[in-house]
């Protein structure tokens, strides 16, 4: 259980408080250690999975608790950009549609493990974590963004794009789950 890859996906987990305590440091300080606490953890998803597959690590603790630290850190984004209006008003329907998606799609999957059947993830569904990954950066730098980026209008334009894909991608999820529900 205690191999490097497990360790960062583990370690992605524990970055989680710390990513939310960084919404309460004054300042643009805290915009900019929240990023860098948030794209920390984006890089031990893509090691972990890397190490797990180069060493031939990859192990059913490390399938199981991947997929969550992915959730728990997208569910944390969301919800204190929510909290501290990052994100608000109509915006916020997408970000309860990511966050609608992400349990049903986890409850799909636990519901067809214990059928034995496995739901691989789309070529499409990796391109709507890539949008939402970068919308949520975007959002969390908020009015900290350098040159007058206008990074709030930019996150929030990626948000809805995810948010459709988001969409498509769990209907998808769905059609492919219907033939074992029945």
């Amino acid at each position: 259980m205690f191999h490097l890859a497990n360790i960062l996906t583990l370690s992605r987990i524990a970055l989680i408080p710390l990513f939310i305590a960084t919404f309460y440091f004054p300042g643009a300080w805290g915009h900019w250690v929240g990023l860098g606490l948030f794209v920390l953890a984006g890089v031990t998803d893509f090691l972990d999975g890397y190490v797990a597959r180069s060493q031939n690590l990859v192990s059913a603790m490390g399938r199981f608790l991947d997929p969550i630290a992915d959730k728990l850190l997208v569910a944390a984004a969301i919800i204190m950009l929510v909290a501290f209006s990052r994100i608000n008003g109509l915006d916020v329907l997408a970000a309860v549609v990511i966050l609608s998606r992400e349990i049903f799609v986890s409850g799909l999957r636990e519901f067809l493990a214990e059928l034995k059947v496995g739901v691989p993830v789309s070529q499409l569904a990796k391109w709507k974590t890539t949008v939402q990954i970068f919308a949520l950066s975007f959002l969390i730098i908020g009015k900290a963004a350098p040159f007058g980026l206008p990074a709030a209008d930019i996150g929030t334009a990626l948000l809805w794009i995810a948010a459709i894909l988001t969409i498509y991608t769990g209907y998808d999820y769905l059609r492919a789950g219907l033939k074992y529900m029945t």
